[in-house]
């Protein structure tokens, strides 16, 4: 994505910078406000909204800005930004209303939260970037139909795994060959690491501790997959994806897929823990054509006819404003759900659990999240980890024991069982769950 510098340079050179709005003021958010206010001409970052002003402030400060203006009116915010006078405010609702947003940045990673605010910013006819895998995952493909018929744009980001294996994915495409693997590089995969376990690590980091168990017991990764799924049509070759210890290089995987599995397939999504270059992430394509094989090999490629392409780096909170340009000013999609969802992220039992529990949320001490293939999963009516958080067990589910929606009672009135209500309507109408 080249051409975006110089097209954030001529907004900059016009004076018409390209407005952002940030809802979420977390660890990544912070970074983000300092790579947006210090390290991208042509792009302001006119409001943050978190759940409390403190954070939203901190966004602003760790970019050296002190002093923004707190609102609680869409007037208060639209007068503000015109007097170029950075806002904040614990109502994310007045940053999807305001007129002079042009497009707004979910960094909250939350599900039923987000998904009123996705609702509220299209309803108002904005773009939205997400930074919210775990959202996309679970509702992706039916907010996606609220996007289109509304007329914006819902994507993914750039930086995090999904958008880099994303754009791999479109490159390795582009030059002829056929994907039929996209795959993330992990250093380690423990189902049932948990915020006790990942204190420390979380506190050297500035992170939360559930979030960071999130990445250590698997259930962030197959949001991640998931979603490249949907973007692409993959699916997964088995529950929970392939996965394993594999210590060599990326490159040697060619050897070790087998393509006419693959093929038969039709591409799958899957993940590797401790090869090299890492972290990255890494995209097998296929090419059956003797004469470009000639050239591959040439090329130093290898023989084929699977050829390795990788990306031994993701630069999550640098790149995103780069995601909100590609959007905002050239209508292109990062990562969005192309429609059917084909991978689904369920929740299995961390440990044994027992009627009358409440389940508590991603990355706690409860489930873990595994992909699945869609139609399994409306099989089985197996339940969605977005949405077990709140749930009420029925009765006791062993460890490793995938949940259904029969081991539980949902919460009331929640929006996100709503539209994944709708979700399963609109694209499993045979197999309708029923969530609400």
């Amino acid at each position: 994505m080249i051409i975006i510098d110089t097209a954030l340079q001529a907004r900059q050179e016009a004076g018409n910078p390209v407005k952002v709005g940030m809802i979420g003021a977390g660890f990544m958010g912070w970074g983000i406000a300092n790579q947006i206010v210090n390290y991208v001409p042509g792009m302001e970052l006119v409001a943050v909204s978190s759940r409390t002003l403190k954070s939203a402030r901190k966004a602003y400060s760790e970019a050296s800005i002190e002093n923004p203006k707190e609102v609680s009116t869409v007037g208060a915010l639209e007068d503000a930004i015109r007097q170029g006078q950075p806002a904040v405010t614990e109502d994310p609702m007045l940053l999807c209303r305001a007129e002079n947003i042009d497009a707004l940045i979910e960094v909250t990673g939350t599900i039923e939260f987000a998904a009123g605010v996705v609702l509220e910013a299209i309803a108002h006819k904005k773009d939205i970037v997400l930074m919210n895998a775990e959202l996309d995952g679970t509702i992706g493909s039916v907010l996606k139909t609220y996007a289109d018929k509304a007329g914006v744009i819902l994507s993914g980001c750039d930086g995090d795994q999904p958008g880099v294996e994303m754009n791999l994915y479109r490159y390795v495409k582009s030059i002829g060959l056929k994907p039929l693997v996209c795959g993330n590089i992990k250093g380690l995969q423990d189902a049932y690491r948990n915020p006790t376990t990942q204190e420390g690590f979380a506190k050297r980091w500035g992170q939360a501790p559930h979030m960071v168990t999130s990445f250590a017991d698997g259930s962030k990764i197959s949001f991640e997959q998931a979603i490249v799924a949907n973007a692409t049509g993959m699916k997964v070759s088995k529950r929970g994806m392939i996965g394993g210890d594999f210590k060599g290089h990326i490159d040697e995987l060619t050897k070790v897929y087998d393509p006419d599995q693959l093929k038969e397939w039709g591409g799958i999504v899957d993940y590797v823990v401790g090869a090299q270059p890492s972290p990255g992430v890494y995209v097998i394509g296929l090419m059956e054509d003797p004469k470009q094989q000639h050239y591959l090999n040439y090329y130093k490629k290898g023989e084929g006819p699977l050829y390795s392409f990788y990306t031994p780096y993701h630069l999550c909170h640098l790149e995103v404003p780069l995601s909100v340009a590609r959007v905002a000013l050239f209508r292109d999609v990062v990562l969005a759900p192309i429609g059917k969802p084909t991978v689904d992220v369920i929740a299995i039992a961390k440990t044994d659990l027992k009627a009358g529990a409440t389940i508590d949320g991603i990355g706690w001490y409860m489930t873990y999240g595994q992909c699945e293939n869609s139609d399994v999963v409306q099989q089985q009516q197996l339940l969605p980890m977005g949405l077990a958080e709140g749930c009420r067990l029925k009765r006791d589910v062993p460890k490793d024991q995938p949940l259904t929606y029969a081991d539980v009672d949902l919460p009331e009135g929640r929006l996100c069982d709503k539209l994944r209500a709708e979700q399963n309507e609109l694209f499993f109408p045979a197999k309708t769950l029923t969530a609400v």
